[in-house]
C-alpha cells in the first residue's frame, strides 16, 4: 500500500519545506508500528526544486484477522482464507487512511511549531496513488475530487496487461495536482475518500465516526455536491449514523452563512451608494442595541443563544461590565470558529475566565443555561420551523428563565426597501419565515404573559415610517412580584 505527496519550489521557498509540514526529516527514513503493520515515511528525492514524501504501509494480514476476532463472514473454506488472501496489503482503503492520520496527524491539523507560518500556505501538490479501489469507477473518482481544487487522472488498472481481453479491475492508478490547497486541506481530503472509494472499513463503524467524518471535513464536506455519498459510505451506510451526520453538516453549512449572507444583505444597499462616509453596517447596529439594552438592565452574566461565529460575544468581552460570558451554538464549526475570533487560545487567565463556548441546541431544556441576568437571541428564531418555536421558547423563557431576554428578527415589511432583494424573497434562504411587526408582537406578548414577562420593542436600524425599521427587538424583562409568588 503505497502513496506519494510531491511539491515544488524556489530557492525562497524550497520544496524542503514540506519535510517541515510532514515532521519528517527527508534525511530519514522512518518507521511506525501501527495496529495492522509498520508504516514507512522515506524521502525518494529532495531538493530545493522538488520533494517528494512517501508513505509505505505494510499490513500484517494475520495482524488484521486476529484484531478483527477471526471471524469470518461465513463458514466456506473461501471466506476463511479470504481473511488472509485479499487486496488490503496493496490497495489504498481505510487502512491507508488510518495510517496517514497517525504518522501525519500534526501535519492534518495544520500545526507547525518550527515554522509556524507554512502550515496556511497553499502550494503546488501532487498526489500519486498507484493502486486505488474504486467502487464507481473513473467518474466517481472525478466527482469526488474535483469540486475540492484537484486535478484529476484516474486510470483504470488492466486486470492483466497481457490478456487485455479480460477488461480491467476494479483499481484505478490516481493522480491528483493542485496549486490552491494547503498541505492540511489535502491529507483530510484523502483521510475522508480513500474509504469513501472502497466503500468499506476495516474495523466496526461506531457513532464516534460521525465526529471524525465532521474534523475532517471541515470547511468543504457541508458545501460538496457528493455529500450524501460521502456520508453515508464513509459511515459504512449505517443509516441512523448517516442521518446524524446530514443533519448536523446542514447546521454547520447554515450557521457558516448566518453572519456573512445577513450582512451582505444588509449593506446591499449601503455598498452602492456613493455616500463620503459609509453607513454603520445593521449587524454593527444590531450589536449596539443589544449591549445599551443589556448595559439599561444591569446586566453581567450574560448568555449568548445562537451565538454563531462569535460576533457578538466579543463585542461583550470588550467591556469589563459583562463578567461572565456564554456563548452556545448546535455547531461544532461555528464553535470552532468563534473560538479562533475570540483566540481563545492566546487569552490571558483573567479574561479567559469570563467567557465559555459550549455546544447545545435551544430546542432542550438546558440546566446549563440557568441563573444567568440576561440571554440574547439575536437572528435566530427565523431559522426554526414555526412548530419547534414552542420548543425553544419554554427552553429559555420557562426553564432557563434570565432575568432580560433580548431577541432580534427582521421586519418582513422592510424588505421593499432592499433593491437587491427579489420581491416575496426572505432575506436568507434558511429563514423559515419573516415577520410583520404586528406578527412579531402578537408572538412575543403571549411568550410574556405565559411566563410572567414584560416586553417592550426597539426599533434598530432606520425606522422608515412606512414599512418599520429592517430589524425588530423585543426587550422581556421578568416580573418580579410573579416571580416571587413562583419560587
Amino acid at each position: 500500500m503505497f502513496l506519494t505527496i510531491s511539491t515544488t519550489g524556489t530557492p525562497e521557498r524550497p520544496a524542503t519545506d514540506l519535510g517541515f509540514l510532514l515532521h519528517k526529516h527527508p534525511d530519514k527514513a522512518q518507521a511506525f508500528s501501527t495496529s495492522y503493520g509498520t508504516a514507512h515515511v522515506l524521502y525518494p528525492e529532495a531538493d530545493a526544486e522538488r520533494c517528494t514524501a512517501a508513505l509505505l504501509l505494510e499490513v500484517d494480514a494475520v495482524a488484521l484477522v486476529r484484531r478483527g476476532k477471526g471471524k469470518g463472514r461465513g463458514g466456506a473454506p473461501d471466506a476463511a482464507l479470504a481473511q488472509y488472501v485479499n487486496d488490503r496489503p496493496y490497495a489504498a482503503s481505510s487502512l491507508l487512511a488510518v495510517a496517514l492520520s497517525g504518522v501525519f496527524s500534526s501535519a492534518m491539523r495544520g500545526v507547525c511549531n518550527a515554522r509556524p507560518d507554512l502550515p496556511a500556505e497553499q502550494r503546488p501538490l501532487r498526489i500519486e496513488v498507484p493502486a486505488l479501489p474504486a467502487r464507481g469507477g473513473p467518474d466517481l473518482v472525478r466527482r469526488l475530487f474535483e469540486p475540492l481544487g484537484w486535478t484529476v487522472v484516474a486510470e483504470p488498472v488492466p486486470l492483466d496487461a497481457e490478456f487485455p481481453e479480460w477488461g480491467d479491475s476494479r483499481y484505478l492508478r490516481l493522480e491528483l495536482e493542485s496549486t490552491d490547497l494547503t498541505l492540511a486541506e489535502a491529507l483530510r481530503h484523502l483521510y475522508v475518500l480513500l474509504p469513501v472509494l472502497d466503500d468499506a472499513k476495516h474495523y466496526w463503524v461506531s457513532s464516534d465516526e460521525v465526529d471524525k467524518l465532521l474534523r475532517a471535513g471541515e470547511g468543504w464536506l457541508h458545501e460538496h455536491p457528493e455529500q450524501k455519498v460521502i456520508t453515508s459510505r464513509y459511515l459504512s451506510r449505517r443509516w441512523s449514523l448517516t442521518r446524524q451526520a446530514m443533519e448536523r453538516l446542514e447546521l454547520v453549512r447554515l450557521a457558516e452563512a448566518d453572519d456573512s449572507e445577513v450582512e451582505e444583505i444588509d449593506n446591499a444597499v449601503e455598498a452602492e451608494t456613493e455616500a463620503e462616509e459609509k453607513p454603520t453596517p445593521l449587524a454593527v447596529q444590531r450589536r449596539d442595541a443589544i449591549l445599551a439594552a443589556l448595559r439599561d438592565r444591569a446586566a453581567t452574566r450574560v448568555l449568548d443563544l445562537g451565538c454563531g461565529e462569535g460576533h457578538l460575544v466579543q463585542a461583550l468581552l470588550k467591556e469589563p461590565r459583562f463578567t461572565e460570558i456564554v456563548g452556545v451554538d448546535v455547531s461544532v464549526r461555528a464553535l470552532t470558529i468563534a473560538a479562533r475570533r475570540l483566540k481563545l487560545d492566546r487569552m490571558g487567565e483573567r479574561q479567559a475566565s469570563r467567557v465559555k463556548l459550549f455546544q447545545g441546541s435551544l430546542a432542550y431544556t438546558d440546566n446549563r443555561i440557568k441563573g444567568y441576568d440576561a440571554a440574547v437571541l439575536s437572528e435566530v428564531i427565523e431559522h426554526l420551523d414555526l412548530p419547534r418555536l414552542p420548543a425553544l421558547e419554554y427552553a429559555v423563557f420557562g426553564s432557563a428563565r434570565p432575568r432580560t431576554v433580548v431577541v432580534t428578527t427582521p421586519n418582513v415589511e422592510y424588505n421593499v426597501r432592499w433593491e437587491s432583494l427579489p420581491a416575496g424573497h426572505v432575506r436568507h434562504r434558511d429563514h423559515r419565515f419573516e415577520w410583520t411587526r404586528e406578527e412579531f408582537r402578537t408572538w412575543a406578548e403571549a411568550v410574556a404573559g405565559r411566563h410572567g414577562y414584560g416586553v417592550t420593542y426597539v426599533p434598530v436600524g432606520p425606522d422608515d415610517p412606512e414599512v418599520g425599521p429592517p430589524t425588530q427587538m423585543a426587550v422581556f424583562s421578568l416580573n418580579a412580584e410573579k416571580e416571587a409568588k413562583a419560587a
